[in-house]
């Protein structure tokens, strides 16, 4: 239960980073975002179930992630560990090139530790950055994806079983995470039960300065209870898509849950970018922060930052 709660909480993204340390508590949506106008959403071409539709039956966003493969990039990678009082405990930095010109190649091209971060026996001392090192830092001869997005089945303990979870919640949003306890079904907030508690707003933007794209908010309305609200697990959902096809450029996620087996706060934000004559879309930035507590466990608070860089097609 502990790994898993954790494995769920790590794709939960937030804002990037201002200097060396990403700031906390000061989530954004896409910053590379600029709105130009909300946009009446009663018409023919355009509506709520459009958006919904394209969220639900989407592939292109995981197929971004899998094309990774295909180029060889550089990664880096910034991690932060806080005390409760958010104030810097570990720091965690790495530069890694990706060679895919041949059999695959990883090379570490920086490595930098401070702070507390391991416990005597070598490993991390939360289990929030283990997990985030076993998916996109290959401590573990992982890929960063191996497989189509989960479609529900049980899986056992491992850490495979934990990552296939993973996929469904930030691959498939809307969908439920079969196999976990207390959260599998609060994840359908397009249910026709769910709906009521949410808010859909979408609006016209350019992103990158000139990508014209449409941002799509589901967002818990405002005024509801407080027995509701703590019932309900996602309180944003924001997708970024690209106005020409409706391709998925950026994701935006913002999770908060409390019951009696665990509690969490956590935002996660993925971008994406054009690739090889803008053919291709790649992930450029993956951003998170967050606490999660569980009972008997102290409680863990960091921050990453991974942003890729420099793809070019590999060789092989």
């Amino acid at each position: 239960m502990k790994k898993l709660t954790i494995a769920l909480l790590l794709f939960a993204l937030a804002y990037s980073a201002k200097a060396q340390q990403i700031p906390r508590f000061n989530p954004d949506t896409v910053i590379t975002i600029t709105l130009d106008s909300a946009i009446n959403i009663r018409g023919k071409r355009l509506s709520i179930e459009t958006f919904i539709n394209k969220i639900v039956t989407d592939t292109s966003f995981y197929q971004a992630f899998s094309d990774m493969k295909k180029y060889t990039f550089t990664a880096e990678n910034r991690v932060f560990t806080y005390n409760k009082k958010n104030k810097v405990e570990g720091k965690i930095f790495r530069r890694i090139f990706h060679n895919n010109d041949g059999p695959y190649k990883m090379q570490f091209l920086a490595k930098q530790d401070s702070g507390k971060l391991f416990k005597k026996n070598g490993k991390y001392q939360l289990y929030t950055v283990e997990m985030f090192d076993y998916i996109f830092m290959n401590a573990y001869n992982s890929d960063f994806v191996e497989s189509a997005p989960a479609t529900g089945k049980k899986g056992g303990g491992s850490n495979e079983s934990y990552k296939d979870k993973l996929k469904t919640l930030i691959f498939s949003p809307g969908k439920p995470i079969k196999g976990v306890p207390f959260i599998g079904k609060k994840t359908e907030i397009f249910t026709a039960n769910m709906r009521q508690y949410y808010d859909y707003t979408f609006f016209s933007s350019t992103y990158l300065d000139s990508i014209p794209v449409y941002k799509f908010v589901v967002k818990v309305k405002p005024g509801l209870s407080n027995w509701t609200k703590d019932g309900l697990m996602i309180r944003e959902l924001t997708t970024i898509f690209d106005k020409r096809d409706l391709q998925i450029m950026g994701r935006y996620v913002d999770m908060k849950y409390d019951n009696l087996a665990f509690e969490f706060d956590v935002q996660m934000n993925i971008e994406l970018g054009y690739f090889d004559k803008a053919e291709v879309l790649l992930p450029t930035k993956i951003s998170y922060q967050g606490n999660w507590d569980i009972p008997l466990k102290a409680e863990e608070r960091a921050s990453f930052l991974i942003l890729h860089k420099g793809y070019r097609r590999g060789k092989k």
